[in-house]
């Protein structure tokens, strides 16, 4: 527990930059939210197949410190060096992903192939890829003029991998974040639009091609435009969750009282917690997690524009994508705004390799401001010779 808290109350801290500190701030004060609608999502649920109310809460309090020691790493080594372990970080999970179709290896849940067991413990490769892409991303489109057509392609095979890797197990939200992800680092950092046009009507086809295989993507799509044509099956997930927003009203219903987390609503303390969240808090309480997000994603633009290395920009731009967008996508999939998906919502859904893939993703992004808007953080060196030599 000392540990933990020293994590948090690093007396470093004060001589970082405002900017910085404002964002680990902020992903705190995120975090803890998630933290608190968590318990109350959980509870049920963990008392009905458990008999323990506190089973999934104190599972994820593992993985915050987990994610909270590896937070810490990141936040105090110089992005540079980081940035030089992408690739190894990138290709190790690229493997982890595709080592869960081996009978044995993967843990087949719901239909998906998604999570490798190290002993008793899951982890999904797909979720703590999701950084790695960022840095690599960054490293291949930042300095994108200084590579040969070689290690253009080499990286991009790498990237293609991982997406239709994790599009067959299946995941096509994560696929498609992840793609869309990339895409939008490789527009920031000024890659010719003919690359990019290519790139972005390629993964619709494939997107399309994935819907039109897979039946239940197809069902999905058709119960998101009317759940209540199949109230009972494809559209119960959906129409219990907008119960539940709908039930929150202005002020919420109170902490602890939702009504819809009573297992009516199906997953109610992963995917669809953010409707739990806006039944308990209501209107003004969405609208705060909002604004919080609004907050987050403008501080992070500014960190993008501050940043004197377009790699450090990329990083940046990768980071506040990631984890503003997907929060974005969570919350709509639970209104009713986009079709239903199995993203979680960042620092709130339950699920180690999201919590510590999420934590990873803010330190990056302090990291970064760090670097860029802190007078006490020393120049690094050269990147561009370092990294040239380190591929």
């Amino acid at each position: 527990m000392r540990q933990l808290r020293n994590r948090i109350f690093d007396s470093e801290v004060q001589a970082w930059g405002a900017l910085p500190r404002l964002l680990r701030w902020l992903t705190f004060l995120w975090l803890f939210v998630g933290l608190a609608i968590l318990f109350s999502a959980s509870y049920p649920s963990a008392n009905a197949e458990f008999g323990d109310g506190l089973y999934y809460f104190k599972r994820q309090l593992i993985w915050v410190a987990v994610g909270l020691v590896v937070f810490n790493f990141v936040v105090h080594r110089p992005l540079d060096g980081i940035l030089r372990q992408a690739p190894v970080g990138t290709i190790v999970l690229l493997v982890a992903i595709w080592l869960t179709f081996i009978p044995g290896l993967g843990t087949n849940v719901n239909g998906a192939t998604r999570w490798l067991a190290i002993g008793s413990i899951p982890i999904q490769p797909s979720e703590l890829i999701k950084p790695f892409l960022i840095l690599q991303g960054a490293r291949l489109f930042g300095q994108w003029e200084r590579w040969s057509w070689r290690i253009r392609l080499r990286w991009l095979c790498v990237f293609a991998a991982v997406l239709l890797g994790i599009l067959l197990q299946p995941n096509l939200s994560t696929t498609a974040l992840c793609g869309m992800t990339l895409w939008l680092v490789a527009l920031g950092a000024g890659l010719p639009y003919r690359y990019l046009g290519t790139t972005a009507v390629s993964g619709l086809l494939l997107a399309l091609v994935s819907i039109s295989f897979k039946e239940y993507q197809r069902r999905r799509v058709m119960s998101f435009l009317n759940p209540w044509a199949d109230r009972f099956g494809d559209g119960y997930q959906l129409i219990q969750s907008l119960l539940a927003v709908g039930s929150g009203g202005p002020l919420g219903t109170g902490f602890g009282r939702s009504q819809q987390k009573l297992l009516y609503l199906p997953i109610q303390f992963t995917d669809f917690i953010f409707a739990v969240f806006a039944e308990e808090f209501g209107f003004v309480g969405s609208m705060s997690l909002m604004l919080l997000l609004l907050t987050y994603a403008s501080l992070g633009l500014l960190v993008a524009l501050q940043s004197r290395q377009k790699v450090h920009q990329l990083v940046a731009i990768g980071a506040t994508i990631l984890l503003v967008g997907q929060s974005i996508l969570n919350i709509g999939v639970a209104t009713g705004v986009l079709p239903t998906t199995g993203l979680p919502l960042p620092l709130f859904s339950y699920g180690g390799s999201s919590m510590i893939s999420s934590l990873i993703t803010a330190a990056l992004l302090i990291r970064v401001a760090r670097e860029n808007t802190s007078g006490n953080v020393v120049a690094l060196p050269h990147q561009h010779r370092q990294q040239q030599s380190s591929s």
